[in-house]
């Protein structure tokens, strides 16, 4: 690899930055200076700037637990984004696999690897998400049964089957395999009643970690990264 783009690809610099730096002499291959941009980095070589050691940025699987407020976007908007809290290099490569609106708490999965994240928030795959859900009015006696059918929402059609479990009569789980706009609080809105808190649990097979306070996160472990395979 060239070692301007060694540079860029672990660091925060520019390409036009890192040329500056070699220019200024400030990078190090295996201990010599090396000024052109073109340079081969050999593998196993140990590059250095300002007299730190780089790295090559390697593909990252992480899980974040999210808190209010936050925003599953790359750039800040009314809110700030989720990327705010993980503090990593070239965090802004990061993928968000599968939003959560803003007052909505919990699991949230980041990698940069496309493939992997598709394979979470592709319809086609189905994968579930369960989200623990607070409701304002206790839940209407045949829910399960309607949630089961699927919920008619206007613009999307029928949901698929949802399960449900309920903890007390406005405290429920529920689990659903898709990921349509808003979908767990319209689907409570077409039973009559209004979700006032709502916090995802798990994603797939891959659960939030209860050591992770709000704004924490961790990497994946190699068990977890190959769920979605």
């Amino acid at each position: 690899m060239r070692l301007d783009k060694y540079l860029t690809s672990s660091t925060e610099l520019t390409r036009t930055l890192a040329k500056r730096e070699l220019k200024a002499g400030q990078v190090t291959c295996d201990g010599v200076v090396i000024k052109d941009p073109s340079f081969k980095v050999p593998q196993q070589a140990q590059v250095s700037w300002r007299g730190q050691t780089l790295g090559l940025i390697g593909t990252r699987y992480l899980m974040l637990h999210k808190p209010a407020e936050f925003l599953c976007s790359n750039v800040d908007e009314l809110y700030p984004s989720v990327l705010n809290l993980i503090e990593l290099p070239k965090r802004e490569d990061l993928r968000i696999a599968g939003r959560l609106d803003a007052d909505t708490t919990g699991l949230v999965l980041l990698s940069e690897d496309g493939t992997w994240c598709h394979n979470i928030t592709s319809p086609r795959r189905e994968c579930s998400k369960r989200y623990r859900t607070w409701l304002a009015e206790p839940l209407v006696a045949d829910a399960e049964a309607r949630l089961a059918e699927g919920i008619e929402l206007h613009g999307d059609g029928l949901t698929r089957p949802a399960q449900l479990e309920r903890i007390s009569e406005t405290e429920v789980l529920l689990t659903i395999h898709e990921g349509k706009y808003h979908q767990v609080k319209r689907m409570f809105a077409a039973l009559g009643n209004r979700v006032v808190g709502l916090h995802r649990e798990a994603v797939g097979p891959v659960e939030l970690d209860e050591l992770l306070a709000p704004g924490e996160w961790r990497e994946l472990t190699a068990q977890e990264i190959a769920a979605f395979r």
